[in-house]
């Protein structure tokens, strides 16, 4: 018989304690230098493996792959019992999900056996390669090419917003292995290590300093057959569900991560901007905290309430772009109310100004959660055709091999990059 939920949140609890140390602020964006990057990511993969000698990491997980295979209330009792310790918050997403829980859903038994484990053990962090400079929000789009080559793939073409690909293992890699069928039907998703030679890896600075955004340039990169993740031309059927998985993100039982954490990209609460810059007592601001908690309080019971929904059938999983799209305008809201509450501080601050310093670079990079991780205009286009059943937008290029489908100044139809 397994573990009590009981035995197990007390195991728990002592175990944090005696273990983790209390949660710090995270530094701003743009804040560290590379060699503090990679130390922190060093902490954290530490952190992951303390947490897997323990019999916390991949509790949710399959046994045969390392995980402790129990229910999600053992990983939500686990999540709760973190509340104000540190955890390894960078390795849970992509890693654990999408890409883990793609490899559950579509990988062989030796993809699983290879890569679940050291997943779990923070030895392999994963990203997903999925953007594309010329396909913005189209994802179905790619033009990175795999050509077969015997019993292995020649993979070339660049891959872009990767988060994190610099310091990352590995990758999951959408290609486009047919030209001559319409565009989704002519996809295969590969694995794909991410430092090899082939592979140049370039760091974008944002406006607010950050330079996790990564763009990848890949030049006939040898892949084996046996790192293919599903059919060969049937990536749409996996690419669908590594979005589904990728708009659930932090309402998976795959993620550890604890309740307090910062709210889907917001790093300080219109409250605290609220103390430090005295203003706690002003009606309009009380107004604009309240408004902010609101738009927390709902996005928890809407990822709960979709959750429960997609698990029993009631709703199909493609709502899950619900949530995405709630997510993406709450936080974008969240932002610009710190802003107005920050005042002149929003502009201009110093060290004690305290929580409202920054105030005024995350209202200048509001819309970011509402194009990361997929448009929350594409998010609408899903809500509308795949929940509601509304008639589908009207596209010229559906039927159309994609070898005929013009993409851009410079190449025109039938203009197959190699």
């Amino acid at each position: 018989m397994g573990e009590t939920l009981e035995a197990f949140r007390s195991r728990a609890r002592e175990w944090i304690r005696a273990n983790l140390q209390p949660r710090t602020p995270l530094p701003g964006a743009g804040t560290l230098g590379e060699d503090d990057e990679l130390s922190r990511m060093s902490r954290e993969r530490q952190l992951q493996r303390m947490l897997f000698d323990a019999g916390f990491a991949g509790i949710c997980f399959p046994e045969e792959y390392g995980g402790r295979g129990l229910s999600r209330a053992h990983q939500e009792a686990f999540n709760e019992e973190l509340r104000g310790y540190e955890w390894p918050s960078r390795i849970q997403v992509p890693t654990f999900t999408p890409c883990a829980a793609v490899l559950l859903e579509f990988g062989t038994e030796e993809q699983k056996r290879r890569h679940i484990p050291a997943m779990l053990k923070g030895e392999e962090l994963w990203m997903q390669l999925l953007s594309e400079p010329t396909g913005g929000s189209d994802v179905a789009a790619a033009q990175t090419t795999a050509v077969r080559d015997g019993d292995e793939w020649v993979l070339s073409g660049s891959k872009i917003w990767t988060t994190g690909a610099w310091w990352s293992d590995w990758g999951l890699c959408l290609a486009r292995t047919n030209w001559e069928v319409p565009k989704h039907r002519g996809l295969t998703v590969f694995i794909l290590p991410l430092h090899q030679p082939g592979i140049e890896i370039h760091r974008i600075e944002m406006l607010d300093g950050n330079k996790e955004f990564c763009q990848e340039f890949i030049s006939d990169v040898r892949v084996p057959d046996s790192d293919r993740v599903g059919e060969v031309d049937q990536g749409w059927t996996v690419g669908t569900r590594w979005m589904f998985h990728e708009r659930m993100l932090y309402n998976s039982p795959l993620v550890t991560r604890p309740p307090d954490a910062p709210h889907g990209g917001v790093t300080r609460s219109p409250g605290s901007v609220a103390r430090a810059v005295g203003r706690r007592e002003d009606p309009r601001v009380v107004d604009l905290v309240g408004e902010a908690r609101m738009l927390q309080l709902v996005g928890a019971s809407l990822q709960e309430r979709l959750a429960r929904g997609i698990r029993s059938g009631r709703i199909p999983d493609q709502a899950a772009a619900v949530g995405r799209l709630f997510n993406g305008l709450a936080v974008a809201r969240t932002r610009s109310i710190a802003f107005e509450i920050a005042g002149p501080a929003g502009a201009a601050w110093g060290a004690a100004d305290g929580d409202a310093a920054g105030a005024g670079v995350e209202f200048l990079m509001r819309q970011a959660p509402c194009i990361g991780g997929g448009t929350t205009e594409m998010a609408r286009n899903v809500i509308s055709e795949r929940v509601l059943g509304m008639p589908r937008e009207r596209t010229l290029d559906r039927d159309v091999p994609f070898s005929q489908v013009p993409r851009g100044p410079g190449q025109g139809p039938g203009e197959v990059p190699r």
